[in-house]
């Protein structure tokens, strides 16, 4: 089993399309993966958690394009 890949917050721009502090917004909305705490002043995402939540929107926005809005 591979390592799972961490997505530090200055990356999740490139990772997620959303600036560091919209994911955030999002995230307290329940809108966007929680992010995992790795030390006392350092958090990230799971990568597989941001893949799995990219391919529901793309999902939601096929079959409903209200959805992702």
């Amino acid at each position: 089993m591979s390592q799972p890949t961490i997505i530090r917050p200055a990356d999740i721009k490139a990772a997620s399309g959303y600036s560091r502090s919209h994911a955030y917004s999002l995230m307290k909305r329940g809108e966007f993966p929680q992010a995992v705490k790795l030390g006392a002043r350092a958090v990230g995402w799971l990568k597989s958690d941001i893949d799995q939540w990219l391919a529901e929107r793309v999902k939601a926005s096929r079959t409903d394009p209200q959805s992702a809005a």
